[in-house]
């Protein structure tokens, strides 16, 4: 018994884990399961008067929601469940700085 708890506290004491994106940044933990996250193609995401589209899916995000973040580099990155380009519904959208 002693061991079971022992183990079930460690799963939960576990750090979460993210992979990286191409130039070695860390994907957020709360937009992938080690796996779901990807770089775009150029042209892949568009900016609109509303939001970002998704040109494949014509899924919109706007800019105001939650599932934006900000990419560390000049590419666009998308999370979707089990990284499904065609995936109706995105997890996160890392979007590069305007600067860039």
């Amino acid at each position: 018994m002693r061991h079971k708890i022992l183990l079930i506290a460690l799963l939960f004491a576990a750090p979460a884990f993210a992979h990286d994106a191409p130039f070695g940044w860390a994907y957020g933990a709360e937009c992938c399961s080690m796996r779901d996250c990807w770089q775009e193609k150029d042209g892949a995401i568009e900016e609109t008067r509303t939001g970002y589209r998704v040109v494949l899916t014509g899924e919109l995000i706007a800019y105001g929601d939650k599932r934006i973040k900000r990419s560390k580099d000049q590419f666009f990155h998308r999370c979707t469940a089990a990284a499904v380009p065609t995936a109706r519904q995105s997890i996160c959208l890392y979007v590069p700085p305007k600067s860039l």
